[in-house]
Order: structure tokens, then C-alpha cells, then sequence
């Protein structure tokens, strides 16, 4: 009897951990074809769909947490979340903390961006005195020695899109964004007054990385976004979303 009760007891608990959700974070500032946010909860886009179907893949349930940009890398460092996805490790430099990172899953491209009529390709630091339209808590390394010498001023708005709205709305002849939420942005334009991008500032590779927690499928979870690179599914699903083809890193 005490076999069969310790036996029950060892599937229970091997039940308990398997059913254990992995805690994923999200900064609010995303916007499409990031994810889209309703209430403060995630309902669709390509990091959504990336991390929806790794936990179905891996085997558990997932459980997404949004959070302000400032709170994140505090969240990992606490333990109140598993993975984070869409960072590199340049971003991180005084990371604390164990963790493991995957390969590099996604190209991030920040683009400075006009509104249509404004001259193909500028080099920033020719522009003077111009506001630029950014999103609060984030650093542009290409523009920030020219925000610092007062040649260029920002404007800082809550999420990206509210960026590229504030653009539109003829608030800033100039404003940043990804590649992704410029792309998503203009499918609901007519061509004539569709956003380009006027300058490429910068280009890097970015991923996923894991707690290293006994209590986290770890090397699962790994494997499995490894799995899905190599096999084109989340090439597929950026394509879903910005309609053409994504640029490998």
C-alpha cells in the first residue's frame, strides 16, 4: 500500500510540474505586428503567435505578463517571469543573473521614418533642430549623440504606434520605428499616404533568453525555438503578418 500511495504521489507531482506554466513577459510599449494588446492582455502578432506556439510545443501552458519597458529585466531578475524574447544581449550589459540565451530568432531593423513627399534616404546628423518622434524609456544609439548635443530633440509617445500616428498626424517631420510596426502600420494606408523610411540606423540580431531555474524547461524550451528556426516556422509567422519575405539574421 505504501508503494502504490508512493508511486501515485511521484506521477502527482510529475503532473504538478509539467502543468507548471512558463511566465513570459511583454513590454507595453509593442505594438503590431509585435502584438497587439487589449485590456493589458496579448491577443495576436508575431511574437504572440512565436511564444504561444513554443509553449504548446514544449508542452506547457503558457502565462503572459505585460509590463512597463523600465519593470522587465527586473521581473527576470526576481523571478516573477521565465522568458523573455525580442533583447540581445548588447542591450543588457550589466545584466544580472543566470540565464541562457537562444540563437538569434529575429532581425530588429529601426528605421528613421518620414511622411510621404520627404527626400528617399537623409543622413541624420545632416538634420537640424528637428523633433523626433520616439518612445518613452528607449535608447537609440545612432541618434542619441545628436539628442545629447541638442542638434535633435525628442518626442517621446507610450508605444510605437502611437508614434508613427503622432507622425502621420503631422507632429514631426520624423520619427523612429521597427521595421515590423512600419510595415503593419502602412497596410491600413493608401498608398499616397503610406510612411517611408528615409535612413537604416540600425540592424541586430535578437532572440529569447530563459532563466536558468530548475523549475523552467529550459533546455526545452531552447531545443524547440531552435527547432522552429531552423524549420522556417517563425519566418512563416512574420510573414503572416507583414506579407513579405522577412530578412534572415
Amino acid at each position: 500500500m505504501r508503494l502504490a500511495l508512493g508511486a501515485l504521489l511521484v506521477i502527482s507531482l510529475n503532473v504538478t510540474a509539467a502543468d507548471a506554466p512558463v511566465r513570459y513577459v511583454m513590454a507595453d510599449s509593442w505594438a503590431m505586428s509585435m502584438v497587439q494588446l487589449e485590456r493589458g492582455r496579448p491577443t495576436q502578432g508575431i511574437l504572440y503567435d512565436v511564444m504561444l506556439s513554443l509553449s504548446t510545443q514544449v508542452g506547457v501552458p503558457a502565462e503572459f505578463h505585460v509590463l512597463p519597458r523600465a519593470r522587465v529585466q527586473n521581473a527576470m531578475e526576481h523571478g516573477e517571469v521565465d522568458v523573455r524574447c525580442y533583447a540581445a544581449q548588447t542591450w543588457l550589459p550589466n545584466q544580472s543573473g543566470d540565464y541562457i540565451w537562444s540563437i538569434p530568432l529575429f532581425l530588429q531593423r529601426d528605421l528613421l521614418v518620414s511622411r510621404n513627399g520627404s527626400p528617399t534616404l537623409i543622413n541624420p546628423a545632416d538634420l537640424r533642430h528637428e523633433t523626433i518622434g520616439t518612445v518613452l524609456g528607449y535608447i537609440y544609439p545612432t541618434l542619441q549623440p545628436l539628442f545629447d548635443s541638442g542638434q535633435l530633440q525628442r518626442e517621446d509617445a507610450r508605444n510605437q504606434e502611437q508614434v508613427l500616428d503622432k507622425l502621420l498626424a503631422g507632429r514631426s517631420r520624423y520619427a523612429v520605428s521597427n521595421q515590423w510596426t512600419l510595415d503593419w502600420f502602412n497596410q491600413r494606408l493608401m498608398p499616397g499616404r503610406q510612411l517611408q523610411a528615409v535612413a537604416v540606423l540600425q540592424e541586430q540580431n535578437v532572440g529569447c533568453y530563459v532563466r536558468n531555474d530548475p523549475k523552467v524547461p529550459v533546455q526545452r524550451i531552447l531545443r524547440t525555438l531552435l527547432r522552429m528556426k531552423m524549420s522556417g516556422e517563425i519566418d512563416d509567422i512574420i510573414g503572416l503578418y507583414i506579407g513579405n519575405e522577412p530578412a534572415t539574421p
